[in-house]
């Protein structure tokens, strides 16, 4: 008679249901992706040793990545594009979308005005699109495409993004005249330029081997961090933020394009949230039927002054000055609209932005002054109504020595006026006008939508640029 079963041998033959795979891990697609040739030499080796040596720089940039780095990256694949593309922010930005270089470059992609603009990246009283995660990337990868288009040469077209696709083609042209090579290596660029692509070589080798540089990268899951909300109401940033059971900072950090405390200018805004909370939003707002809005518009009076106003709406100038961007040496106009507080959130204050015409206060027109024989930096900037260490901080300057013929980038309302006789006077500017530097070229400004998946719009070929742009490393 044979034995009976065994009841644990019967046990241990049971197949036990397949454990689910780990997720999948942002870095390791990223990597895989990769399609840029490397290169070598000691400038990588520079930027991998300055990246070593600030870990904690490192863990903030990396800790601001991951709220769009899945975005991105979906954005960058889906156009067939290297991968190493969405670690570009960490070399432009560190991933800060509030970024602003002295170059007036803004956004993770760091687009200057005028290429922002021809890009239709809208800067205006209430938003600038080029802080827009969403807007930003789509115009920036837009970008980079057209330029390796140009060149059939991710390096080059990186150049291109970088110091001008006009400057790039010059250099090549040069080269091919002297009978020299045309890549990235071979012409000759300005120091930054130089560094560029070194820089981006020193990240995408941290990215594929942290251990190596010390370093440790937190992880980020393959996996969308926000979805986006369509809504066409007015509303407090604040109220926004509350609404969708999170801190404010943690709302503008993926909202970062909202220049006031009240998101409007626009018929329907797209607002990103963490997807564990963009669902209570909606069904939140859906079901409020309270004012949004508690701030509204106010007109200048004639000779009334921002203190006279600050102090009749219970807050400091300096706060008045900062909600609607005047700078400090502004001058606000009679009939200039303001954006103040009103005593609750209410219909009425909705109602007066929607009838209000909402302007920027020039803050100043940028343009260059050539140094002569006896300038000093001091008297320059007496001259233009500015300190030292703004010329100092606009220009790149460590010491007060100037050179003649030198070209400073000053940003002033004061303009010398040549008067007979050859001396010069000083007049105020009547618009801000963007210097030479600001020319297009230099660059443009993540999800599962709750929405559909904003589609990519084409823009037009932008004429080529022949200016170089401060960038890089505005974030910390």
């Amino acid at each position: 008679m044979p034995p009976p079963p065994d009841p644990i041998a019967a046990a241990a033959r049971a197949e036990l249901e397949p454990l689910p795979a780990p997720a999948p891990d942002l870095w390791e697609r990223i990597v895989a992706g990769y399609a840029i040739p490397d290169i070598s030499g000691p400038l990588v080796e520079k930027w991998e040793r300055w990246y070593a040596e600030r870990p904690d720089y490192v863990a903030r940039m990396v800790e601001r990545s991951r709220r769009y780095l899945y975005h991105i990256v979906g954005e960058v694949t889906a156009r067939g594009m290297p991968t190493e593309i969405a670690l570009l922010p960490m070399v432009e930005s560190a991933y800060n979308p509030v970024a602003m270089s002295t170059s007036r470059a803004s956004g993770i992609w760091q687009f200057i005005p005028s290429t922002g603009k021809h890009y239709g990246l809208n800067q205006d009283f209430w938003m600038d699109s080029r802080r827009d995660v969403l807007a930003g990337t789509e115009k920036a990868l837009t970008y980079l495409i057209k330029l390796h288009g140009d060149f059939d040469d991710w390096q080059l077209a990186l150049a291109g993004y970088n110091w001008g696709e006009g400057n790039v083609a010059k250099a090549i042209a040069k080269n091919k005249a002297k009978g020299l090579p045309t890549d990235y290596e071979s012409l000759k660029m300005p120091a930054e330029t130089e560094n560029y692509l070194p820089k981006l070589q020193a990240v995408k080798n941290i990215v594929r081997d942290p251990e190596r540089f010390g370093l440790a990268l937190a992880d980020i899951p393959d996996a969308p961090y926000f979805a986006v909300v369509k809504t066409t109401r007015k509303m407090d940033t604040k109220f926004a933020a509350e609404l969708a059971e999170i801190s404010l900072e943690d709302f503008l950090a993926l909202n970062p394009q909202h220049n006031r405390p009240v998101i409007a200018g626009a018929d329907e805004q797209s607002i990103l949230l963490p997807i564990d909370n963009a669902e209570i939003f909606a069904a939140k707002l859906d079901l409020t039927n309270q004012p949004t809005v508690s701030w509204q518009a106010y007109r200048m009076r004639p000779n009334e002054t921002l203190p006279q106003v600050a102090a009749r709406y219970g807050m400091s100038v300096e706060t008045l000055r900062a909600v609607n961007g005047i700078g400090a040496r502004a001058k606000v106009p009679a009939g200039h609209t303001l954006l103040v507080p009103s005593q609750s959130a209410s219909t009425d204050a909705v109602a007066s932005l929607s009838q209000a015409v909402f302007t920027t206060v020039p803050s100043g027109r940028t343009f260059y002054y050539t140094v002569k024989r006896g300038d000093r930096l001091a008297v320059i900037a007496v001259r233009y109504g500015v300190t030292t260490q703004e010329l100092k901080s606009w220009n790149g300057l460590a010491q007060d020595t100037l050179g003649v013929g030198q070209k400073l980038r000053v940003t002033s309302d004061v303009v010398p006026v040549r008067k007979p006789g050859g001396r010069t006077k000083s007049a105020v500017a009547t618009k801000g006008a963007a210097g030479k530097h600001a020319q297009a070229g230099t660059k443009p400004a993540p999800a599962k939508p709750v929405a559909a998946k904003p589609k990519p719009v084409a823009a037009k070929t932008p004429p080529a640029s022949n200016s170089a742009r401060t960038n890089g490393n505005a974030g910390g």
